[in-house]
């Protein structure tokens, strides 16, 4: 390899100044070498970086520049031209990264200035930030006291423990010199004080309800701060103390506290808002913040609930008070009405064996002695006598007909009976009584009504007999007409009266029977009183009052118990009365020969007589006996 000095230097060399020089480069190289690998180190840490390129190109430049230096440190001693080169080359490449890392630097010098604004902004973003942070340290601190005292209040369901117990809690948590409660009177005139938490106010002070500063209050849901000299701030405190500063005052809605009285005094009761008035201690050292004026609002809120709830548990309490005595009343009735139920089963079972054998026993004796020869006096006598018999064995078998209905223990005779001849016998029993006031009775048997039935007749001939002496006693002329028809349940589908002629099962039919007369008629408003017991209906004249006006009504109760329908129609007074009535029975086919049907019809109509005398006699005795106008 040639070696060059390529440059003639001016003066001789100085052993000591170029190993100075040798030195120096040698530490430049060191320094600019490693300055890119901790620009490297840097990046590759750095989570986030935008100038990575211009770093890149920044260690290149560095990296050239130690190059340099590197290589001339041959250059202090004979070299060869190849090192010239080399130093030529990176000194080239030296010039031209950096020229480049110049230009970009004209970029980027702009953004650098900015980074103390965005440094500016930050502050300003992280003080927001830390005021955020304390508003939600207060949010929470102001959560934890209004848990805290919600807690307290609803441990009790008690209104006064509410109130001071809420009174208590905030001059605890906000440090308090005084708190009071104002309630409305009843009539809303007045606001009174009804709770105070130093006693500073004292209790019953009262102020008119129609001061301007109430209304800014009460319209509002946020706590209003109000002047010391106002009435409601009107405290009583040592002279030596200052006003205070700060006082504010907050509605308490009172959602549902109908009967509530203040110190148990009757005449003061909620209605509408209560107002609650904190004072600040007399220092003037504090101030009310935002945070303690919303935990103010929030416990106001909670107070009007947890009031609200207290008195619906109240009037709870009251409604169960009042339902436990009325169910105390309730049982003493009824034990009242078991003991007069039995009273009653006593009373008619005495009447059923002491009274109707000796009454049967005298009307009996009558009848016997009016088949003999008697004087007119003795006659009427004994007619009278007889008359007034019958009229009370009327009444005691009303009376237990309707007694047995009532309490259900009245069962239907169920057998095979004639059925044209129980009404051929029933119009042959209430002729003679018909006669007495010249009144035809005709009678309609339909063509196809069974010979048979089987149904309760004792039951059914007492309907009729009822019925139809009905009709004549509140006939005066005319006559009594009684249709009997039977009626097939494909009629009663093809009339669609369901509710006249509930559905029957196979075998049965329902058996209609209708009695019109031409008396006095009834009022369209009047016929229901005739189903009720001993109700007399307005049309009957004073000559009509004898009986106890209970055979409609028990006559409606067989025919329910029969399962049929019971109506009565009239056009008016004076225009005549029909009844219909319809009862269900089961059909009954004979198989004997028509001897024997003949047999059993004669031997039937005997049993009738004999019924009749036996059964209806007492009911005939008294039409027979009583006095028709």
């Amino acid at each position: 390899m040639d070696s060059c000095f390529c440059v003639n230097t001016q003066w001789p060399a100085e052993e000591q100044l170029l190993n100075f020089q040798y030195i120096a480069d040698l530490f430049i190289a060191v320094a600019y070498f490693s300055i890119p690998l901790e620009l490297i180190y840097f990046v590759h840490k750095s989570a986030f970086f935008p100038y990575r390129w211009v770093l890149i190109q920044f260690g290149a430049f560095i990296v050239l520049c130690g190059a340099t230096h590197f290589i001339s440190l041959w250059t202090f001693s004979m070299h060869s031209k190849t090192i010239l080169m080399v130093l030529a080359i990176a000194k080239m490449s030296t010039a031209a990264v950096s020229c480049v890392t110049a230009l970009m630097f004209v970029h980027i010098i702009p953004d650098l200035l900015s980074v103390r604004t965005q440094e500016s902004f930050l502050r300003s973003r992280v003080d927001e930030l830390d005021r955020e942070m304390g508003i939600i340290i207060k949010q929470e601190e102001t959560g934890r006291h209004v848990r805290m005292l919600t807690h307290e209040i609803r441990n009790t369901l008690d209104r006064q423990t509410i109130l001071r117990t809420t009174l208590v809690e905030l001059g605890r948590i906000l440090d308090l010199e005084e708190c009071t409660l104002w309630m409305p009177s009843r009539r809303g005139l007045h606001l009174q004080v009804s709770h105070t938490l130093s006693n500073l106010m004292p209790v019953g002070s009262t102020v008119p309800s129609g001061l301007p500063i109430l209304n800014e209050v009460f319209s509002s849901s946020k706590a209003i701060r109000i002047p010391p000299t106002c009435p409601l701030a009107g405290i009583k405190r040592p002279a030596a103390k200052f006003a205070p500063q700060e006082v504010v005052a907050v509605r308490v809605p009172l959602l549902n506290i109908t009967n509530f009285q203040i110190n148990h005094w009757p005449e003061l009761s909620a209605k509408g808002f209560a107002v609650m008035v904190l004072f600040l201690p007399a220092n003037g050292m504090r101030k009310w913040r935002d945070h303690e004026l919303e935990l103010v609002e929030v416990v106001t809120d909670q107070v009007a609930v947890a009031l609200s709830h207290a008195a619906i548990l109240e009037e709870s309490m009251r409604a169960r008070d009042q339902l436990m005595t009325q169910n105390i009343a309730l049982d003493l009735a009824r034990q009242e009405a078991e003991v007069a139920v039995h009273a009653r089963k006593d009373f008619l079972a005495v009447m059923n064996h002491e009274m109707r054998t000796p009454m049967h026993a005298v009307i009996a004796l009558c009848s016997l002695l009016l088949e003999t020869e008697l004087t007119p006096e003795q006659r009427l006598m004994m007619e009278t006598i007889l008359k007034s018999s019958n009229l009370l064995a009327t009444f005691i078998n009303d009376v237990l007909n309707l007694s047995r209905l009532e309490d259900g223990s009245l069962e239907l005779d169920i057998r095979r009976f004639n059925l044209p001849g129980l009404f051929k016998e029933v119009v042959a029993l209430v002729k003679p009584i018909a006669a007495v006031k010249r009144l035809p009775v005709n009678l309609t048997l339909a063509l196809d009504l069974p010979v048979h039935a089987i149904g309760d007749e004792r039951r059914l001939m007492q309907i009729m007999l009822n019925v139809v002496g009905n009709a004549i006693k509140f006939t005066k002329e005319g006559s009594i007409t009684i249709e009997v028809s039977a009626m097939k349940q494909e009629y009663i589908k093809d009339w669609d009266l369901p509710q006249l002629y509930p559905a029957v099962s196979n075998g049965q039919f329902h058996l209609q029977v209708q009695v019109k007369d031409t008396g006095c008629g009834v009022a369209a408003k009047e016929i229901p009183l005739l189903f009720t017991k001993f109700a007399k209906p307005c049309g009957a004249s004073s000559h009509q009052n004898v009986g106890t006006y209970l055979g409609l009504a028990i006559c409606k109760r067989f025919v329910d118990l029969m399962g049929g329908s019971f109506w009565i129609e009239s056009e008016g007074l004076g225009k005549g009365t029909t009844v219909t009535f319809s009862v269900r029975l089961e059909s009954y086919e004979n198989p004997s020969n028509e001897v024997t049907e003949l047999a059993a019809q004669n031997a039937e109509v005997l049993q009738y007589r004999q019924f009749g005398r036996e059964t209806d006699g007492i009911y005939l005795s008294v039409k027979r006996h009583q006095k028709y106008y």
